[in-house]
């Protein structure tokens, strides 16, 4: 007897975490454990080198990221990355995310979290719904917001768009140095200063460091609009989660493809 296969695909996804810290990234493993993937999908995890920054929290600590991972990459892996799809786990307009979509040095497939959390945002709204970002420091809420009109292609406010808290935070300070009383309390004061804005049902984790925090968000909401709400009503995005679902999607387009007659 003989077998011939017919179908059968494997997936290998790369979750990049541009800074240098390991906590971080095993902080996200919690939530990628949690998301529901075929058992084809293989997640793999990066952290940055040591001269990459410890916490993204400014626009030279990207650029800073940037240059140490692509030199990293250049010199680990000289014949190329070997993953189908690669997201940038930064909550950011990181330019990694140009920069690897540019390359062909790069997989086809590139996203980053941001980019990923505001077409899930977009798909969930309801036609009198709006959405927002909660973050850490006072850099991201300007950074942030014209990423998102950048994104979309906007030119001016975006109507769905309730903008950007922020806790006063590092990235860092989620996984420790911070007291993690102090955490829950300063996002739990951003979230409630973005739900006091009318009709927001969607909020996005607007740092990777959030990974695994969303009940934080949810007790802010249940105490602000009751439980209902919450539960049933509010959405709250992660990052990575969104990242590893819209990568997967990507790929999948990308392999319709049907590439050059022969």
């Amino acid at each position: 007897m003989t077998t011939e296969r017919v179908r059968g695909n494997t997936t290998k996804i790369l979750v990049l975490n541009p800074n240098s810290s390991k906590a971080m990234t095993d902080g996200m493993k919690t939530v990628i454990d949690s998301i529901n993937l075929p058992y084809s999908t293989e997640i793999y995890t990066y952290t940055a080198p040591s001269n990459a920054p410890p916490s993204i929290n400014d626009g030279k600590d990207l650029e800073q990221s940037t240059k140490a991972v692509v030199e990293d990459i250049q010199n680990s892996y000289p014949n190329g990355l070997d993953y189908d799809g690669v997201v940038i786990a930064c909550y950011s307009v990181h330019p990694l995310v140009s920069t690897m979509q540019r390359s062909r040095a790069y997989p086809k497939s590139v996203t980053g979290i941001f980019e990923a959390s505001i077409l899930a945002a977009l798909s969930l709204l309801g036609p009198d719904d709006i959405w927002g970002i909660v973050t850490t420091g006072k850099f991201w809420e300007k950074h942030l917001a014209e990423g998102v009109k950048a994104f979309l292609g906007a030119t001016d406010s975006n109507s769905r768009f309730a903008g950007v808290e922020s806790t006063g935070l590092n990235a860092s300070d989620f996984h420790h140095g911070v007291d993690p009383e102090v955490v829950r309390k300063k996002l739990n004061e951003a979230t409630k200063r973005l739900l006091s804005k009318p009709g927001v049902k969607c909020i996005a984790m607007g740092c990777a460091g959030m990974a695994g925090l969303e009940e934080i968000i949810r007790s802010a909401a249940r105490e602000e609009k009751g439980g209902e709400f919450a539960y049933s009503e509010l959405h709250v995005i992660d990052g990575i989660r969104a990242g590893i679902m819209q990568i997967e999607h990507i790929i999948r387009h990308q392999r319709e493809i049907p590439g050059k007659p022969s």
